[in-house]
């Protein structure tokens, strides 16, 4: 006998039924591309030889699908593509901006000049220790927090580039390289659980973890749930992420110790992650709250901008000084996130970005120095402009950047966060930023001076010998310096988008209609 027949499920109420159009597909590609070449070059450990020929062009291949995908969200805006078909918030959702585009475009470029370089700075041993798979699945990790539209699951890919970067901080097992990892490794689970908790807390208040869920529930929860906590736990953590004052003494002690091309990829990317999760949260989910934190965030990015300068001075370790520098460079960001304003986050943007390029070029150049000098030491460096004016010549170029001189691309986010600064009666701040860069022209021109002008300690101009360089690391590190050049003298197509991804993270109704379009538009 035939039973009663159910009613067919409505499957359009918890299922997106559309095909996903193809260009959509670039969404998700980049960082299923970082996973696979990741466990293709694993299985090729023992093949040193083979690694960089697969991971050089898999890298080249990565730089075109971030810049399609930016060129994507230039022309149609914010692009979101939820796993699994469930619609948001049950399902998990990539959604990409011009914030997360920008950001993933620029990532992928360096880590393109990343594994160049390694090709010559990574011995065999390295590479059968894991450094090209390492770096794709860091850069698995770094795409993915770019490119998520889930809290949680920012959570989950600050893990998968946490760990991937703990195997590349420890190749070669040096004892200077296990203590610096230590030190990288605590401070880092300290402010991972300190997410891990504030996302449970904000589970319990919002009962969803999409950000644009989050984004539009927020202002009927103000008031009555207890948002500033929850927002200075976020703050503390991504504060202590990006290597910001009083929480950045684990990146000087550990920055120094790896390899110089595992150092450059820290140095310009890592810090990024937790300056673009702090201006995804502060800025774009609880904008009052930020308002409300503002004077305490511009005084944690005061202090770390002139503390972190000073911290450069005095060292005597070139790559110890670029460590301090790196730390001085997110207390400009800070300020950015502080004023709040388009003009200020389009600052930090663009400082941001610029930070990727001129700090992980700078690392290169340090460590081709070091190879040609024999020596980080101040000491005992010296005579590099004479043993290669091609090196001195990129050096002086990185240098005049990141202390925010023209013609180059530090210049422009400085004016920008400076004026921003002046606009609404901040003096003060903008007085830190024009003395940090003073404090920054006065330290990098005394490593160049030191290192590179003098002769080194006991030889004289006569017995300088020029030495010639890599190829690969000559073009890694040429490649960034004109990719400072151009942003420096052309500055209008990186600031302009800037000033769309502020405008941005500021109106998020572009975010949420990617996000919910039937919700949004009625």
């Amino acid at each position: 006998m035939a039973g009663k027949s159910e009613p067919l499920a409505d499957l359009s109420v918890a299922y997106t039924m559309d095909k996903v159009p193809a260009a959509d597909w670039l969404v998700a590609a980049p960082v299923v591309w970082c996973i696979l070449l990741g466990a293709i070059l694993l299985m090729l450990r023992k093949r040193t030889d083979i690694q960089p020929l697969v991971a050089i062009p898999a890298l080249g291949i990565l730089v075109l699908m971030t810049f399609a995908l930016l060129a994507h969200v230039i022309q149609n805006g914010t692009v979101t593509m939820t796993m699994g078909r469930w619609l948001p918030p049950f399902g998990i959702s990539f959604t990409v901006d011009l914030l997360g585009a920008f950001f993933a475009a620029t990532s992928a470029l360096v880590a393109l000049g990343a594994g160049i370089y390694g090709r010559s700075d990574v011995d065999d041993t390295g590479r059968r220790y894991g450094f090209y798979p390492f770096l794709l699945l860091i850069m698995a990790g770094i795409l993915g927090a770019f490119m998520t539209g889930d809290i949680f699951n920012l959570y989950v890919w600050f893990e998968v580039l946490l760990i991937s970067s703990f195997g590349l901080l420890v190749l070669g097992s040096e004892r200077k390289q296990l203590d610096g990892a230590v030190k990288y490794a605590f401070l880092n689970l300290v402010a991972t659980t300190l997410f891990l908790v504030a996302t449970g807390y904000l589970y319990g208040l919002f009962g969803t973890l999409n950000m644009a869920d989050i984004t539009v529930k927020a202002s009927e929860l103000r008031g009555t749930a207890p948002l500033m906590t929850l927002v200075t736990l976020y703050l503390l953590a991504f504060a202590m992420k990006a290597a910001a004052f009083p929480v950045n003494f684990w990146l000087p002690a550990s920055y120094h110790t790896p390899r110089l091309v595992v150092s450059a990829l820290f140095a310009g990317l890592l810090t990024k992650v937790g300056i673009y999760a702090l201006l995804r949260i502060l800025g774009m989910l609880f904008p009052f709250e930020r308002e409300e934190l503002s004077f305490l965030i511009a005084i944690a990015a005061a202090l770390t901008m002139i503390l972190g300068v000073v911290g450069a001075l005095a060292q005597n370790d070139i790559r110890r000084s670029l460590g301090f520098l790196v730390i001085s460079g997110i207390g400009v960001m800070m300020a950015g996130l502080a004023l709040g304003s388009p003009a200020g986050l389009s600052g930090a943007i663009f400082y941001a970005a610029h930070s990727m390029v001129v700090m992980t070029a700078l690392y290169f150049a340090t460590g081709i120095g070091a190879r040609l000098g024999g020596s980080f030491e101040l000491t005992s460096a010296g005579g590099l402009y004479a043993r290669n004016a091609f090196l001195a010549a990129m050096t002086l170029i990185l240098f005049l950047s990141v202390a925010g001189l023209p013609p180059f691309s530090g210049l422009w986010p400085k004016i920008m966060l400076v004026k921003a600064s002046l606009d609404i009666g901040a003096w003060w701040l903008a007085g830190a930023i024009l003395v940090t860069g003073l404090l920054t022209t006065i330290t990098v021109g005394r490593i160049w001076v030191l290192a590179y002008w003098r002769p080194a300690p006991g030889e004289g101009p006569a017995t300088m010998v020029p030495a010639s360089l890599s190829a690969g690391a000559t073009i890694a590190l040429a490649g960034l310096v004109a990719v400072t050049i151009a942003a420096g003298v052309w500055p209008e197509p990186v600031m302009a988008l800037a000033q769309d991804a502020a405008r941005g993270l500021i109106d998020p109704s572009a975010y949420v209609l990617s996000v919910f379009p039937v919700e949004a538009s009625q």
